[in-house]
């Protein structure tokens, strides 16, 4: 089945009544978790961004927490996890400024993990990573913000 283009979708959405666009909603959250979380964000936490980079920051110390410390292969398939996970918070909030400040977070998170990050080249490419994205996103921000988190980027370690 092939989908409709999002012109389509909007048309056919337009002749839709209240009710029905209300199961339609309904109906795709429960059908992915994504979708039940991103509709989550849009009902609750898009009039609190602070708020909503609190409690992603609570979730990445507890997955941070988490975090089975013998064996490198196993540390490296987490924090790609958690990586993964905060990528798709940030995809739900658009917002430049909270995709800074989380990757930051998360950057800051893993260079004070135990063992260190720098034993492994793997762990340490995706950290380098993270921190050249960060780069190019500080660039698209207005220039007090720039200021702000390129310091901050300039502390992180490595």
């Amino acid at each position: 089945m092939k989908p409709a283009s999002l012109a389509q979708l909007k048309k056919e959405l337009k002749h839709k009544s209240v009710d029905e666009l209300q199961a339609l909603v309904i109906r795709l959250t429960k059908h992915k978790t994504e979708n039940k979380e991103l509709l989550t964000y849009l009902l609750f936490d898009v009039e609190d961004e602070a708020g909503f980079i609190q409690n992603t920051k609570e979730e990445l110390d507890r997955y941070f927490s988490e975090i089975h410390h013998t064996n490198f292969y196993y540390i490296k398939k987490s924090l790609r996890k958690i990586l993964r996970i905060l990528k798709r918070y940030i995809r739900y909030s658009q917002n430049k400024e909270t995709e800074v400040e989380l990757l930051l977070y998360f950057c800051e998170k893993m260079s004070a993990f135990s063992p260190s990050i720098q034993k492994n080249k793997a762990m340490l490419y995706v950290y380098d990573k993270q921190k050249e994205l960060i780069e190019r996103k500080i660039k698209a921000l207005h220039e007090d913000l720039q200021f702000d988190y390129t310091a901050e980027l300039k502390s992180l370690p490595f």
